[in-house]
Order: C-alpha cells, then sequence, then structure tokens
C-alpha cells in the first residue's frame, strides 16, 4: 500500500468520527472502503481542502506543483485575515507543461523552491501534490526532504491530489502533514500554564480578533492557531500547549486527537458564535487551564468578565427583537455553523425554519436536535428550484448561505445574508453576535426589496391591457375594450400601436407595408407580418376604428 494510501485509509478509520465509532471492530479495521461516486469532489477536491486549511499561516510560501489552473481554482478563495506577512496571498506553482508531464517535473519543483528561497526567504514552504504530478509519479517527498536539507528550510509535502477524495478529505490529510512535519519540531521561547491551541480556526473576515481580546484580558495566551493567522514556528512549537479547542471538528478531528494522543493535551468542540457559545467556550477554556495546572482564580475572573460582556452583548441586541418578532429564517451553510448559527440567530429572537447539515457530523445534528427540537429541519440536500419555492412560498423572510446561493435568494426577492467564508464581516464573540443581528436587520429592512417585489412597469402595463381585453371587460364597457385594442403595440421598436396603423391606412388608402411604414414609423424589423395582417383585415373595421 503506498504512503498515501495509507493516510488515506488511517483517516478514515479515525476514531474521534462518530461513524466510525458506531463500527464493529472488523468493519473499523477495514475503513472506509467505499468508493467514490463521479461528483464527489464537485464542492471541491482533495487539493482543495488541503489549500484552504493551510493558506492562513501567513509566513509561509505555498507551492502548488500542477498546471496553473490548480493555483488559479484555490487562491485566496477563503476570506482569512493577517495581522503580519502578506507572503501567504502570493501565489506560486510550478505551471507543469505537457514536456513536464511527459519527461516528469521533479526538475521543475527543485527549481521552483530554489527560486522562491532566493526572493521570498519564507519561513517554510508548503508543497502541494495535485494530480498530474501525482498520477505521472513524482515523489514530492523525495524532492521536499532533499531541498530542506539544501536550503536548511523546512520543506512539507502536502499529499493531496485532488482525485483522492472531497475537500473535507483535504483538510485531514493537510492536517496530517502538519503533525507529520511539523508540529513538535521546534520548542517555544516560553510557556505559560495559559497556553492553548484553537484547530480548525481560520480567522474569516478578522473573527479571531473579536475573540482574542477576550483571552487576553483573562491572560490567556493563544500559543497556536491552525490555521487562521498563524505563524510557522507556532505550529512547530505547538505541542506545548496545555490545552486546546476544536472549532470544526469536520475538518481538523484528527489533528486533535492525536495531538491529546502524543502530546497529552486535552482538547473539546466549542463554538464563538452566539452569546451563551461564547460564553460556554470561555469557561471550558479556563477549566481545561485550571485542571492542568493553572491558578483556580481564572475560573473566578473568567466568570466575572462573561458576565459584564453578556450584560452589554443582551442591551445590545434587544432593540432589534420586536424589529425580528415573527420572522423566520432559513440557515443553508455546514460544519459546525449548522448549530452554533442556529444558537446565534434563536438569541435574536429569530424562528430557525431548516438548516442544512451536508457538511454536518452526526455530533452537529444532535445539537441541532437540542436548540431546534427532535422534529428539526434538517437539510441534507436541497436543490436551487426546492430553495426557490421555499423562499418564494413566504416559508422564510431571510436566508443566511454562501454565495453560490445568494442569486436563489435574489430571484425569490427574499433578504440574504452572507455567513460563509466569503464574508466581508466578522460574527464571532459578543461583538460579532451584535454586528451579526445589525446586519440581519439591515437586510431585512432595506427598502430595496419592497422595490424589488413591485411588478415592473411594463409587468403593471401588460396585466393592465390583459384586464382591459378581457371579455367580461367588453361586455361591461364596449368603448373601454375598444381603446384597448387600439392601444396594442405593432411595432415594439418605435412603440407604434394598432389605432395609428388603422388610422394611416383608412385616411391614406394604404395597400403596402412600405407604405405604412412611410406614414406611421413602423419601420422595426420586428413589425411586418402584424402589418400584412392588419392590411388583409376587414375595411370596415378599419373605418369604424378611424370614426
Amino acid at each position: 500500500m503506498s504512503s498515501l494510501a495509507a493516510t488515506v485509509q488511517n483517516i478514515f478509520d479515525e476514531p474521534g468520527c462518530a461513524k466510525n465509532g458506531s463500527k464493529s471492530e472488523a468493519e473499523r479495521r477495514n475503513g472506509c472502503t467505499k468508493q467514490l461516486q463521479p461528483g464527489s469532489a464537485a464542492g471541491g477536491c482533495a487539493f482543495d481542502g488541503a489549500k484552504v486549511a493551510l493558506q492562513p499561516f501567513t509566513d509561509v510560501a505555498h507551492l502548488v506543483h500542477g498546471p496553473i489552473a490548480c493555483e488559479g481554482n484555490s487562491w485566496d478563495n477563503r476570506g482569512a485575515a493577517s495581522s503580519g506577512s502578506d507572503l501567504w496571498r502570493t501565489a506560486f506553482t510550478t505551471d507543469l507543461s505537457e514536456t513536464d508531464i511527459v519527461f516528469g517535473g521533479e526538475k521543475r519543483l527543485c527549481k521552483a523552491i530554489k527560486e522562491i528561497i532566493d526572493k521570498c526567504d519564507p519561513s517554510a514552504i508548503f508543497v502541494y501534490q495535485t494530480c498530474i504530478p501525482a498520477m505521472i509519479g513524482d515523489d514530492i517527498n523525495a524532492v521536499c526532504k532533499a531541498a530542506s536539507r539544501r536550503f536548511s528550510k523546512p520543506v512539507i509535502p502536502i499529499n493531496s491530489p485532488g482525485f483522492v477524495g472531497s475537500k473535507n478529505l483535504g483538510n485531514k490529510l493537510a492536517g496530517e502533514a502538519l503533525l507529520d512535519y511539523v508540529i513538535g519540531t521546534r520548542e517555544p521561547d516560553y510557556t505559560t500554564p495559559y497556553d492553548i491551541n484553537l484547530i480548525g480556526e481560520y480567522n474569516l473576515a478578522g473573527e479571531l480578533w473579536q475573540v482574542k481580546p477576550l483571552l487576553d484580558e483573562l491572560g490567556v495566551r493563544i500559543l497556536c492557531c491552525i490555521s487562521g493567522n498563524g505563524k510557522y514556528r507556532e505550529v512547530a512549537s505547538s505541542h506545548r500547549a496545555r490545552a486546546a479547542m476544536l472549532v470544526c471538528s469536520k475538518s481538523m478531528i484528527n489533528v486533535a486527537r492525536k495531538m491529546e494522543q502524543r502530546y497529552g493535551i486535552p482538547f473539546f468542540e466549542g463554538s464563538f458564535y452566539g452569546i451563551q457559545d461564547s460564553s460556554e467556550s470561555l469557561r471550558q477554556i479556563a477549566r481545561l487551564l485550571v485542571e492542568r495546572g493553572a491558578p483556580t482564580d481564572l475560573l473566578g475572573r473568567t466568570e466575572a468578565l462573561i458576565a459584564r460582556e453578556e450584560a452589554w452583548a443582551w442591551g445590545a441586541i434587544e432593540p432589534y427583537k420586536p424589529r425580528f418578532e415573527g420572522k423566520k429564517a432559513l440557515l443553508m451553510t455546514g460544519g459546525v455553523k449548522s448549530w452554533s448559527v442556529v444558537a446565534a440567530l434563536q438569541e435574536a429572537g429569530l424562528e430557525v425554519v431548516g438548516t442544512s447539515v451536508k457538511k454536518s457530523t452526526n455530533e452537529d445534528k444532535e445539537r441541532i436536535k437540542e436548540l431546534m427540537g427532535h422534529d428539526a429541519h434538517m437539510i441534507e440536500n436541497m436543490t436551487p428550484r426546492e430553495m426557490y419555492e421555499m423562499l418564494k412560498g413566504a416559508k422564510a423572510d431571510i436566508m443566511l448561505s454562501g454565495g453560490k446561493s445568494q442569486f436563489v435568494a435574489l430571484k425569490a426577492a427574499v433578504p440574504w445574508l452572507d455567513i460563509n467564508q466569503e464574508r466581508c464581516h466578522a460574527y464571532m464573540g459578543y461583538v460579532g453576535m451584535v454586528k451579526l443581528v445589525e446586519e440581519i436587520d439591515k437586510s431585512l429592512s432595506s427598502p430595496m426589496w419592497k422595490q424589488l417585489r413591485r411588478p415592473a412597469p411594463w409587468e403593471a402595463f401588460a396585466k393592465a391591457m390583459e384586464q382591459m381585453q378581457s371579455p367580461a371587460t367588453a361586455l361591461a364597457d364596449p368603448a373601454l375594450a375598444e381603446k384597448s385594442r387600439r392601444a396594442r403595440k405593432i411595432c415594439m421598436c418605435n412603440r407604434v400601436d394598432l389605432g395609428t396603423i388603422e388610422d394611416a391606412i383608412y385616411a391614406h388608402r394604404l395597400r403596402s407595408v412600405e407604405a405604412v411604414r412611410e406614414h406611421t414609423n413602423a419601420v422595426g424589423g420586428c413589425c411586418q407580418r402584424r402589418i400584412e395582417e392588419i392590411l388583409v383585415s376587414e375595411p370596415s373595421a378599419m373605418r369604424q376604428a378611424a370614426e
């Protein structure tokens, strides 16, 4: 079995996964041997998953070994933010050509590594394997090992070719690379009893910075964040943390569990979305640190901070609750947000009518049931048509989702708010909760939606004309029906109506299309057939119309 195949099998046999936990011993040994189905990587392949999981490490050069399209597709597609170097936002690729595919791309990879070190001198280089070099047999492990020795610089292979599976598998393969080549390779400058790791937190829109001041106030130090705003030296020395918080179990459960197994770092899964979840996560951090030797006064200081922040946050969102009364929200996201954002929306006074669980774990689903009840509407897969019908049927007043779904909401003329990785606003912690409420209120109360739901002027005119031309109108008011008949547009280009053409034909005794065009300006290319039909109609009808 190849090294990559063994790694994938090991990931599928993850004991921390609830699905694996429910298997028999024999089934667990076999792992998840189910063959990939066509389209399983449609939401992002394994390479894409590895790239978005690690790219937020800011002082690392991320080199994609493959065709340039692979780098173009994955570059900067997660809205992470950095407080330091912008090197991570520079796209590096070996840009394999047909010649490289025939003769191999290892020499090209060596040259690219040397060029990056000479020009950028990064703290480390992460080399991402893609489908084509994996299929032609390029050994990036050997190349990276040789380059590390030659340049005295960490060059880390990330074996995650897209064909091995989904984006989520790529997240975990990225985590395995950190465990195999990075974590535990350096010692921190110093340690404290208050050191923690945040695992599976990507600092989207800078949301980590809404929580860090609270931890700083408590004296809790984030030794490493994997990977939002992270630094290579921090992840290399992260094995000295006293505790860890797992933010996204779907992507990094293997990292948290193996760090607990190898280095004795206890972890819990938590969320900083919503007031109550933020408070509970702070309590859990304090509790774990005290259990690992931190002074017990940390618990009291944490409760005092929570009381202060909760009082401020509840007071800030209270004015919005009457405006949200009776409003319903549809949440189309996944993973940890499938339940953490539900809690935040409920705290704001919104009713959640459904939440997507396509990328959620069994634990996520259990938490949703706790929040929404056992009859909670958990959506495994919803087509755009079903989503549109749900929104159009007024079953939801606002939809929170990623950018892919926004056009469904716009077509249904329903307010929409971006809650996924492309968002511009940070919604984490107490400050983030207030910001989320503000943005929901802006979207719901925007005058744009009232305008958008009104019929367009041409639609209103067409509807009025249809009513005027109905048999009931003709019987009730013949004059109005005749007026409606004559108002029908014949030449759409120049807005010439039937009455104008009939009057010209009768007054000037016109017999040809060219003559009608000369007298009426009905010269568009759209109306020749209509004019011909009018010319062969009964003259008496035209005389009556003219009179």
